[in-house]
């Protein structure tokens, strides 16, 4: 089963991504460009990505001297050659402007090609980062970064990384201890930018190591000391750094100088373990530089903004992990479906039992099959339309009129939490039913989707925890402008039920979802209701699950407004059912979550330590 017909109904028949022509920045495209990114992009993944995803789970990246008294690592061959492939599409710089060599491609329609790769290999590339790498640069980085670093990460030659975590902070930002200190007294005349000499270690650095490159940039957060010697406590002290693995002068050439980066070692995660993720050393003296040890990096932005410029590239991040997510999850349903019609199993009960003497039958035909199937189909393809709706607000944000681009903003602001976790709890879900419908055979390697499930779990902590989103969503998101961001977004829900309410086939569901919407309103309030944070956010999680879920039931519900009342085809009678199982099996947990919420429970909370 192939993704592009999905593709197409989400792009075409539901979102009309051939609109996106009438803005100015998007004039040369047509449906006819869009759908020639789409077939590129299909036929590498069919051929430079899905034959290798099972080769780049066994065969992991494994580290050899690199002469210089450090490590290197080695990948396999059909890493790189994908890596050339992807670079060569063009789909690196896709959606930059015509004068960096871009397409100017809407991100709608980048985001929906990057599909193809995620559900053909997840861990074969890291184009992510360094797409989101170079494209933090071109809004925060001077002239000079931008020609140097961004466009060599662009047009292929660079890849690119983000260096947050640390051994002992993980995703506590505020206490990483890295270490930025000025490089002489010219420090603020280097022409790459204000020159500082780095001190510390990161940990969890997906590609912090490979040779698909010349170079690698990372972008690195560190601390700046105060006047008194000391780091400034909090993320208030947090810089932004560009630390390239090699040195290179103003013409973007390369050296020939090792900056004081080293490999201390891999980190061998259960998934995705066709990418490196490394412990990093930053200016321990492996490979002295100009006369001493600290790895040279150049200040992004300004002193102590530097969470404030990787935000842009984390947000990014987030939308692109909810796609991988989407992406396994689907890749597990095509599996498991492939499967079902062909495995004969069981026989149907009838008024006297089984009869043995009977022939077998598909499990498919089975009812608890379908279930499962259709659990996967509700999560895997309405995950995929709230991702690539988000990836059209990203367009409206950019290139829509003020009002539609502050709405845009507004919409994101909330659904980006949800983009991101929804899809990593969900798609997870559907990749654990992928296994259970291929029995015994679903844990062994010699199918895909243990794999799959594997590969999707890291998804969970990638680009923030769940905890994390959910705080940020309930902390922050729905009740930031005076609420504006979350009453946008009813609104919108609200227009939908409008014209559900309009046909007898979607009503009941339209009912439901305005009474869910209704829901969540007021368990929105009733945990601010004391004002007091640690009491509202008790239960953030489950906040989250439950509004996630009106999300993606008000995702179906659209959807279902492109199907007709009579004469359906077979894939929109699958639409359907799909969302019929969401609204019937799915919605109603939202009770049991947004309870907790309502009373904020301190269950969790009040726990005691000793008592576990």
């Amino acid at each position: 089963m192939s993704l592009r017909p999905t593709l197409d109904f989400l792009l075409y028949d539901w979102l009309h991504a051939e609109q996106l022509a009438r803005h100015a920045r998007f004039a040369d495209h047509s449906r006819e460009t869009f759908d020639a990114v789409l077939d590129t992009c299909e036929r590498i993944a069919r051929e430079k990505y899905a034959p290798f995803n099972r080769l780049v789970d066994t065969e992991e990246p494994r580290t050899v001297d690199d002469g210089q008294g450090g490590l290197k690592v080695v990948l396999p061959q059909a890493t790189h050659d994908a890596h050339k492939a992807y670079v060569e599409s063009g789909m690196v710089s896709a959606a930059q402007d015509y004068d960096e060599g871009g397409m100017q491609l809407p991100y709608t329609i980048e985001a929906a090609a990057n599909g193809f790769f995620a559900t053909a290999s997840v861990s074969i590339g890291s184009s992510l980062l360094t797409k989101g790498n170079a494209n933090l640069l071109m809004v925060h980085g001077t002239e000079m970064q931008k020609q140097v670093f961004a466009r060599n990460e662009f047009g292929g030659r660079f890849t690119g990384t983000m260096c947050l975590s640390e051994p002992q902070a993980g995703s506590s930002l505020s206490d990483i201890t890295t270490r930025a200190t000025p490089d002489g007294a010219d420090f603020e005349s280097d022409p790459l930018g204000p020159r500082y000499r780095l001190k510390g270690n990161k940990m969890w650095i997906s590609a912090g190591e490979n040779e698909l490159g010349e170079n690698i940039v990372h972008l690195v957060l560190a601390k700046i000391p105060g006047p008194d010697g000391k780091l400034i406590p909090g993320t208030r002290g947090i810089s932004l750094f560009i630390v390239p693995k090699r040195m290179v002068g103003t013409d973007g050439q390369l050296t020939g100088e090792r900056n004081d980066v080293a490999l201390a070692g891999l980190n061998h995660k259960l998934g995705w373990r066709g990418t490196t993720n490394t412990l990093l050393n930053f200016g321990e003296g492996k490979y002295p530089l100009r006369g001493g040890a600290g790895a040279i990096g150049y200040l992004v932005g300004k002193p102590h903004e530097g969470l404030r410029c990787m935000f842009h590239m984390m947000n990014e991040a987030r939308i692109g992990i909810g796609m991988a997510a989407t992406a396994l999850g689907l890749a597990g349903y095509y599996a498991s479906l492939d499967y079902a019609k062909n495995r004969p199993q069981g026989r149907p009960v009838g008024p006297a039992g089984k009869d043995p003497a009977q022939p077998q039958v598909r499990i498919i035909e089975h009812a608890d099959i379908k279930r499962m199937l259709l659990a996967q189909k509700s999560y895997g393809e309405g995950a995929l339309a709230l991702m690539l709706y988000c990836a059209k607000l990203v367009d409206e944000q950019k290139t829509g009129t003020p009002e539609d681009a502050e709405q845009a903003r507004l919409l994101l602001e909330v659904l980006t939490p949800i983009a991101k976790s929804w899809p990593s709890e969900w798609c997870l879900e559907a990749n654990s039913l992928a296994i259970q419908i291929h029995g015994g055979y679903g844990y062994t390697r010699d199918f895909p989707v243990e794999q799959y499930w594997r590969d999707n779990r890291l998804n969970m902590i990638h680009e923030g925890t769940h905890g994390i989103q959910a705080a940020d969503l309930l902390g922050r998101k729905v009740v930031m402008e005076g609420g504006k961001g979350p009453q946008l977004v009813a609104g919108r829900i609200n227009a939908t039920i409008e014209r559900a309410m309009q046909r007898a086939l979607l009503a009941e569901h339209g009912n439901a979802l305005a009474k869910a919407l209704q829901h969540v309103g007021a368990a929105t309030k009733a945990a601010w209701s004391t004002g007091e944070p640690t009491a509202a956010l008790a239960n953030a999680v489950p906040y989250m699950q439950a509004f996630g879920h009106v999300v993606i039931a008000w995702i179906w519900l659209d959807l279902l407004l492109t199907v007709p009342d009579h004469d359906r085809t077979p894939a929109q009678v699958g639409r359907l059912h799909a969302a019929r199982y969401f609204f019937h099996y799915e919605l109603p947990k939202i009770g049991a979550w947004l309870r907790v919420v309502e009373t904020r429970d301190p269950t969790c909370a009040a726990m005691p330590e000793e008592a576990f």
